[in-house]
């Protein structure tokens, strides 16, 4: 059937290549739909808990998405030409549709410069931009404010935030709870027809008005930047931060790297191909295929709109990967058989080539899928996506490779076999002579490196920050640096407290003298008593003892709360504490502008609820954010001490480490899930126990080394290297197939190890030779990238590269001439 098929594919090239011609044209066209989301959104979990209750809390407090800009003048912050330039730019940015407002140390109220009593100060709140203003009060309210020290200006005073209040995008926030309903009833089976059509409908057009919005976003951040740039000089240092620049960046990094890794791969590819083959046939051809494998992928991507992300962007380089390893398989198949048989016609060479490698392709494939399937059952999308990404396009490139190799050579005259330098670097001698006569030290020193690289591994973290993406020479780096180091940390962290209603008694109001408050009396009288009543001692007592505790914590920058204002305002009050009917005086008559930026954010009375919100330092090389959440979690009990006080952590931070851990859960500790199912694979491809268990562990050396080399480097285990599990299994059960079928086809000949090891060292070897090489030299240009997850990438992967072909050329042979797995009546299909 298979040989009939070929045979087809051999009489008819011209028609095979056109119907191939029009299906890649098909989704070449459907290739422009593909599209690359690097929002936060792509890095949560769909069916996470606390991603839903995130989303409620910030509906509940005044918490907009907001940009950050970092002005640092080389003379005194509060200086003219200082506070000239800082207005004229602020007004330059309020221009900008998306920009709602503009938060500053022009516009920040002044509450102890000079310090004044709370009724009247609260009626005659002053700013920087009001005459007779004593410009030392101020320095020393910003740099000793609770509200404003390491926060709106660092410790020095030679740094300032500027922040871009954006617009909040509703349509946006109404799309997304209709979609996240209908997917929670499509997930627990209860959607209707009429829901699923609707869910189908919500979906097509949350992306149009998400995409519109990506636009938007971008466009914005890029005036912002031109803006910044006209202030820029040496005078003047200017940084850009926050959330959403970040994923414009990275969206534009990626970019940027499939461009430079594409153009600079071809050259590549064309220089090694050259050097190996020196016949311009065997350029060609690979190149050929593995544009036409991309093209043909991004397109059935498209199709389906998958989506590509941080996690998946090195999906291109996977594939050409596989697909040249399948191409040089092919070539180095032919060119042996043109040798050996020089007298055979081209059609024979090739129906011959093709069903001589299409079986252990084939199950190559297979178990390659099998690797990388284990990335499916991830609770990420786009680690879901990548899984089923890789799945596709190495399909694709199997079916592409074996109608294209053979439909283009069958049309031409026999390709004759030049001799060429075989690029031996004795590498194929070496390792034949290493395991015909050192065969033992193979095994003693694998053992060795095995038992090191457990070691290593043990000493993995789960763990990553968003700086830590970037190179130290990056615009982005340097401010996010400054961000961090300078104005109170990047990633955000809330405490939520909630008190029950009942649990609480306001004792300190009892026992206050009402004289004191009758000066206060008419500023009541048309005021809800449960805003009077709500600041009770008990809740600030609390508030305060979890705000000094998160203060405590190096890993924590700024922590911003109510207690903020109570500090603040205990100041205000002559050294004594605020009382309820102060703080509700100042709830209820505080201007909705100053209202924003020390109340609402922290207060909520509807729900009785009061959010302590914090800054995670990312750069701290200490931060361990698992642990840090434990530990919060764990003080925070002992610190409340009342079980009628529900408290919980909210925010980035959060969601992001759910994320994480999800991912180590689900790739690593599967891990040997995954081992197994190939050994099951290995099992029924062999029909061998022996030859199975020789395969697996095979494998297993060269993927104990790449976690035991991570976890002495100390490098995490994140979004991007957490994936080199699956493709360590991808590429080493690829060699693995195609050495133990080319053994056994050797053994076949005389029934003797060594001379099959020899002749296969001697055939399949180099194949497994050149396929190292190009990808080795490939993946080297990672580093190229701005971002250091995709350099880790393409770093990894060269040492996986190297100790997989180490692992096939000495440690698979040898422990097939070991153990003498076949008989010479044993016979299995590959």
């Amino acid at each position: 059937m298979i040989k009939y098929f070929f045979d087809l594919i051999l009489k008819n090239p011209i028609k095979i290549l056109f119907l191939t011609f029009f299906s890649i044209c098909f989704l070449g066209y459907n290739s422009s739909k593909l599209e690359i989301d690097a929002s936060a959104e792509t890095l949560l979990l769909d069916n996470d808990k606390d991603l839903k209750y995130s989303r409620e809390i910030n509906k509940r407090y005044y918490n907009p998405e907001l940009l950050i800009i970092t002005y640092e003048p080389n003379e005194n912050l509060l200086s003219k030409s200082s506070l000239s330039k800082l207005k004229k730019l602020s007004t330059d940015l309020t221009k900008l549709e998306k920009i709602e407002s503009i938060t500053s140390i022009l516009n920040v109220p002044l509450l102890q410069s000079p310090t004044q009593e709370l009724n009247k100060l609260v009626d005659n709140i002053k700013t920087l931009e009001n005459k007779n203003i004593d410009k030392d009060l101020v320095k020393t309210e910003f740099l000793e404010s609770e509200i404003y020290k390491n926060n709106l200006v660092s410790k020095d005073f030679k740094t300032t935030a500027i922040i871009l209040n954006l617009k909040q995008d509703n349509k946006y926030i109404e799309f997304l709870e209709k979609r996240n309903f209908l997917l929670i009833k499509k997930r627990s089976n209860t959607i209707s027809n009429k829901e699923e059509i609707q869910l189908k409908s919500i979906n097509i057009e949350f992306k149009k008005h998400r995409n519109k919005q990506r636009i938007l976003n971008h466009n914005t951040i890029e005036d912002i930047r031109k803006i910044i740039n006209k202030y820029k000089n040496n005078n003047t240092k200017l940084f850009l931060g926050g959330v959403g620049m970040i994923s414009d960046d990275i969206v534009g990094f990626v970019k940027n790297d499939l461009l430079i890794y594409g153009s600079t791969l071809i050259v590549l590819l064309i220089l090694i191909l050259w050097i190996i083959f020196r016949q311009i046939i065997w350029i060609i051809l690979p190149i050929v295929i593995c544009a036409v494998s991309v093209i043909s992928t991004t397109g059935a991507l498209g199709l389906f709109s998958w989506e590509v992300t941080v996690i998946s962007s090195n999906f291109i380089s996977l594939q050409l990967i596989i697909t040249i390893s399948i191409v040089l398989h092919l070539i180095v198949r032919y060119r042996e058989l043109s040798k050996k048989y020089h007298k055979s016609s081209q059609y024979k060479l090739l129906i011959n080539t093709i069903l001589s490698k299409l079986n252990p392709s084939f199950f190559a494939i297979v178990t390659t899928i099998a690797g990388f399937g284990s990335l499916v059952l991830s609770e990420i999308q786009p680690v879901k996506n990548l899984g089923l990404m890789m799945s596709t396009g190495i399909a694709i490139s199997l079916f592409l490779a074996f109608i294209i190799f053979p439909t283009i050579l069958i049309m031409m005259k026999k390709i004759p076999n030049i001799n060429t330098s075989k690029l031996k670097f004795n590498i194929i001698s070496m390792s034949q002579n290493i395991v015909k006569n050192n065969g033992s030290s193979i095994i003693i020193i694998s053992i060795i490196i095995l038992a090191i690289s457990i070691v290593g591994a043990s000493k993995l973290i789960v763990e990553n920050s968003f700086i830590n993406y970037f190179k130290t020479n990056t615009e982005i780096y340097k401010g996010m640096k400054v961000i961090d180091e300078n104005l109170g940390g990047t990633t955000p962290l809330d405490i939520i407290l909630k008190f029950n209603t009942n649990s609480l008694e306001d004792n300190s109001i009892e026992d206050e003298d009402e004289d004191d408050f009758d000066s206060f009396t008419d500023e009541y009288e048309d005021n809800s008593k449960d805003e009077q009543y709500w600041f009770t001692e008990d809740k600030m007592d609390v508030v305060i003892k979890v705000h000094n505790y998160l203060e405590s914590l190096p890993e924590i920058g700024k922590v911003q709360s109510l207690a903020t204002l109570l500090k603040v305002g205990k100041v205000l009050n002559k050294g004594e504490d605020l009382d309820g009917f102060m703080l509700a005086l100042l709830y209820n008559k505080l201007p909705i502008e100053y209202k924003k930026i020390v109340l609402d954010p922290y207060v909520n009375i509807e729900h009785n609820e009061i959010r302590i919100n914090t800054r995670i330092v990312d750069s701290n090389p200490n931060l361990r954010r698992n642990e840090l959440i434990n530990k919060i979690n764990y003080d925070l009990k002992n610190i409340i001490k009342d079980d009628s006080i529900e408290y919980k952590l909210s925010n980035l931070m959060i969601l992001y480490n759910n994320m994480l851990q999800s991912l180590f859960n689900s790739q690593i500790l599967t891990l040997g899930f995954v081992v197994l199912i190939l050994f099951i694979m290995f099992l029924i491809l062999f029909r061998s126990f022996t030859i199975a268990f020789i395969a697996i562990l095979a494998n297993i050396v060269p993927i104990s080394i790449i976690f035991g080399i991570m976890g002495f480097l100390s490098i995490p285990l994140d979004i991007m290297t957490i994936t080199i599990a699956a493709i360590s299994i991808g590429i080493g059960v690829d060699d693995t197939i195609h050495y133990i079928h080319r053994f056994y086809e050797e053994y076949k000949k005389d029934h003797n190890y060594l001379n099959a090891m020899q002749r296969s060292h001697d055939s399949i070897g180099y194949a497994m030779t050149y396929t190292s090489l190009v990808v080795i030299v490939g993946f080297s240009i990672l580093v190229l990238s701005n971002l250091i997850p995709t350099i880790y990438f393409g770093l990894l992967t060269v040492i996986v590269m190297i100790t997989i072909l180490a692992s096939a050329l000495l440690l698979l042979p040898k422990l097939l001439i070991m153990l003498k797995p076949y008989k010479i009546k044993k016979h299995y299909n590959v």
